[in-house]
């Protein structure tokens, strides 16, 4: 309750913009909702751990920072409701909203976490996940996991602490080219545009190790920056989406633009040290908007406009989804002196 705190049951009702909540009497809800709770800007944190003695609790803060705190009956409610709302909350914004949401914070995943020593833990002969010959649809896989096995080896594992969280990470292993899907019901899921519904926690799912991965593999060559280009003066910052040069997905990066020398520099918010991932010189580029009206040539996946793009002297080309048109301008403004 807003003003007396104290729990009561409530009949809930998931629209696509809201979740409607009824009285219950007699066993029955009544005909008009007694309240309403508008998603739309809303951020959800499952699992909420603000009442220590209500492990099942779902936190929702409105636009308007209200709070509301949800219980449920079970684990395997708490994530299924989340997950829904989750959907709900983002549909409109599957991409830039929901991909910053899910490696950010909202579902609170450790703030410490690192993809390789979790593949380390992964590949350990006595602790790590079991790998097993599986058959799918006729083709018979070896050394290969079930989603469902990863996702319960990362909660025993003490990485997350729901099958929700679980899966958020695992689909982070898959995007970051660390495991792979093998056989027709993970590669199917693949093709999803929705990136939370890339993995699946299911029995039937199979998955493998990624080459690069391989414990036997030889490490992937570090890009070397020169430190002058990264000792420029901070002109702007801040969290975009970028399309991959190789496979063509989209990720969230923190961009750092800098001056004199002017260097573009993107860090992968995933990963514990504090260098970049990539970057390039800005002397020469052409930077521009690109219109919202279809895909660009060169564009892949899921778009939700708000694009630019940098043409390096090199001829290398950089696509760049903002949040906003707002954002896309301001950014476009700081790089242009800088070319």
């Amino acid at each position: 309750g807003h003003i007396v705190r104290n729990w009561k049951v409530r009949w809930f009702v998931l629209l696509q913009d809201k979740l409607l909540y009824y009285k219950v009497e007699g066993g029955k809800k009544e005909p008009s909702p007694k309240g309403r709770i508008l998603l739309d800007g809303c951020t959800i944190t499952c699992p909420c751990l603000e009442y220590e003695n209500r492990p099942l609790l779902i936190k929702l803060k409105t636009k308007t920072n209200t709070d509301y705190f949800l219980e449920c009956c079970s684990r395997e409610e708490r994530d299924s409701w989340a997950l829904d709302i989750t959907g709900a909350i983002h549909a409109g914004h599957p991409l830039q909203v929901q991909e910053l949401h899910r490696m950010k914070n909202s579902f609170k995943l450790l703030g410490n976490i690192s993809l390789h020593h979790i593949v380390e833990r992964m590949c350990d002969s006595s602790t790590g996940i079991k790998l097993t010959h599986n058959l799918n649809q006729g083709s018979r896989y070896k050394e290969t996991f079930t989603g469902s096995a990863l996702v319960d080896w990362l909660i025993s594992s003490s990485f997350a602490v729901s099958r929700l969280e679980a899966i958020t990470l695992a689909s982070m292993l898959m995007e970051e080219n660390f495991i792979q899907p093998v056989g027709a019901r993970s590669t199917e899921a693949t093709r999803y545009s929705d990136l939370s519904e890339q993995f699946l926690d299911d029995s039937t799912a199979l998955y493998m190790f990624a080459e690069s991965s391989n414990k036997n593999a030889s490490p992937k060559e570090e890009i070397k920056f020169n430190i002058s280009e990264l000792s420029g003066r901070i002109v702007k910052q801040g969290f975009l989406v970028k399309q991959g040069h190789k496979r063509k997905n989209w990720k969230v990066r923190r961009f750092v633009l800098r001056a004199d020398p002017a260097f573009l520099h993107y860090y992968d918010p995933t990963k514990e040290e504090n260098r970049p991932v990539g970057g390039f010189s800005l002397r020469g580029c052409l930077v521009s908007a690109l219109e919202d009206n279809g895909v660009p040539a060169g564009v892949k996946g899921s778009v939700q406009g708000n694009l630019f793009k940098i043409i390096t002297r090199n001829d290398i080309h950089y696509y760049i989804q903002a949040s906003s048109k707002a954002e896309r301008a301001q950014w476009i403004e700081a790089i242009k002196p800088l070319t």
